[in-house]
């Protein structure tokens, strides 16, 4: 073992605690017993690095540690003893001899105890990708892993950046150490119909001029497929319809809603029947949106 455990694990001895763990994610990885079958420097550093960040990355060990409380297997250091003259005691220095020993015994046998530990296996991060109406439903997905497929099961109604942790599916342990867990956060794809806010979702409907006037009823999507929905006569863009109850659902039971945004939209060619019409109606039913508008004195 190097003189001190920041030596170990290559930090300064005022290194952060972000510091100290930085460095000790990244030795353990790199040489992890896994990683490198039957290399023994490999194994004996990284129980040694494991060791070093047991005291350095807990604030109580490695105040003992900077402090010379405890050495570098974590073991208290023995105190300083000054020979009695000879007949102190009766025995002298010979009494001060064996309770040295006593004390290197249990020095040893800390350290074989030490040497014995096991150590928990690093998590895995992963990133998964998944549709607008996966992420609503919920669902199964497989993700590729350094060692092999995942098969990954979507929450219903999981938000874009939250993360599913799948306990025991990261690196293996060492010495009989439990595994990590395998983290894989979720990206949500924009979808071209739907959007999400909370657990209610939206859409913008277009709907025809007739429609709008007339009223009538008409189809539209949801996360379960085509349902009807009533547009009231005199309709107008940007008028706000809800469906109850046909939002995002989560695993309480909790619903959200779907909230529809009707767009008139004029046909794309005006043919002369239509302006017929129009002028017609026109001369007879004339009315002003802008009105309003032109009571209002702008600076």
């Amino acid at each position: 073992m190097a003189k001190n455990l920041y030596d170990v694990l290559g930090v300064k001895r005022g290194a952060s605690k972000d510091e100290i763990k930085k460095a000790f994610r990244k030795l353990t990885k790199s040489l992890h017993p896994d990683l490198n079958p039957g290399d023994k420097k490999a194994e004996e550093r990284f129980k040694a690095v494991s060791a070093a960040y047991d005291i350095l990355g807990k604030d109580k060990k490695r105040g003992q540690y900077d402090r010379g409380e405890i050495d570098e297997s974590g073991a208290e250091k023995a105190p300083q003893y000054t020979q009695q003259p000879h007949g102190a005691q009766g025995r002298g220095g010979f009494q001060d001899m064996g309770d040295m020993g006593d004390i290197f015994s249990q020095m040893f046998r800390e350290r074989q105890s030490q040497s014995r530990q096991s150590f928990a296996g690093q998590d895995q991060r992963y990133h998964m990708k998944v549709s607008f109406t996966e992420a609503a439903l919920g669902g199964k997905k497989q993700v590729q892993m350094t060692d092999g497929v995942l098969n990954v099961t979507i929450p219903q109604g999981i938000e874009d950046g939250k993360t599913i942790r799948l306990k025991g599916k990261g690196q293996p342990g060492y010495g009989g150490g439990p595994a990590g867990d395998a983290l894989i956060q979720i990206a949500v794809a924009a979808d071209p119909v739907f959007s999400r806010d909370g657990l209610n979702i939206s859409l913008t409907l277009p709907i025809t001029l007739y429609e709008a006037a007339l009223g009538g009823k008409v189809e539209v999507p949801t996360l379960h497929g085509m349902v009807g929905l009533k547009i009231p006569k005199g309709s107008r863009t940007g008028q706000t319809m809800r469906l109850k109850g046909r939002g995002i659902e989560i695993r309480s039971g909790k619903k959200g809603d779907q909230m529809v945004t009707l767009s008139v939209q004029m046909p794309e060619v005006i043919d002369d029947d239509l302006a017929v019409f129009l002028e017609s109606w026109k001369g007879k039913n004339a009315y002003d949106p802008r009105k309003k508008m032109k009571s209002t004195s702008y600076a």
